[in-house]
């Protein structure tokens, strides 16, 4: 090895020679970069934040004239395929019906949407006058955008209550209300309800409807009922 390259080796080494402690570890740049970010959010919500305070809204609770509640799920603005997903609630009694038969009429064509009570996300209280005729939640996540889910909600709500105004008998409309998916509901969150009919799930005669029985029920009970 030559002079030159020897004192070339040297010269490198100095760059490499211990600081005596004067620098950090990498821990030590962590920590700075996690204090970097922090000071950063602290800036933005001492000089930014403020600034949101001109789009500030009072809050209007929904009257007749804008029953219908939506509901959206949001990711912090990721991507994601229930993003495109649309939930509207709306109130029966608030719906454009003209009578009680078509609010029953609705409450058959809605089916298993229809529940007496507001579902625990939509915002309304269970207290309100609206809850007279129970509530109707419709969602769609069949199509890419949002809009097109929500525009699928109005329109096939649209076609509910015209269906239920429509003129004349329609052959359903003598139906009584089918609970059987409500009383499913009560079953799987077995909080007790569907123990032994509580909550006055246990079938009885006064659930069977009396028009479905003969004319003469005394041929009928003497006929189960053994001789004497």
């Amino acid at each position: 090895m030559s002079k030159a390259s020897k004192a070339d080796d040297e010269e490198i080494l100095q760059h490499f020679q211990p600081d005596g402690g004067l620098d950090v570890p990498v821990a030590g740049y962590l920590l700075h970069r996690q204090q970097r970010q922090t000071l950063y959010y602290m800036r933005l919500i001492e000089h930014e934040i403020p600034k949101l305070v001109a789009f500030r809204k009072s809050f209007v609770p929904p009257t007749a004239a804008t029953p219908l509640v939506i509901r959206s799920v949001d990711f912090a603005g990721e991507q994601h395929p229930l993003t495109a997903k649309r939930s509207v609630v709306v109130p029966v009694a608030h719906l454009p019906l003209r009578n009680e038969v078509a609010f029953h009429r609705a409450k058959l064509l809605a089916g298993v949407r229809w529940m007496p009570e507001p579902p625990r996300d939509s915002g309304i209280s269970a207290d309100e006058d609206a809850a007279k005729h129970g509530f109707i939640k419709i969602a769609c996540e069949d199509f890419p955008r949002a809009n097109m889910n929500l525009k699928w909600i109005s329109d096939t709500l649209d076609k509910l209550v015209l269906e239920a105004n429509a003129e004349g008998e329609a052959p359903y409309q003598r139906l009584p209300l089918d609970t059987r998916h409500l009383d499913s509901k009560v079953r799987k969150s077995k909080k007790g309800d569907h123990v032994r009919g509580r909550g006055g799930l246990r079938p009885s005669l006064k659930d069977f409807p009396t028009e479905w029985l003969p004319k003469r029920q005394e041929n009928v009970i003497s006929s189960i009922l053994p001789s004497q």
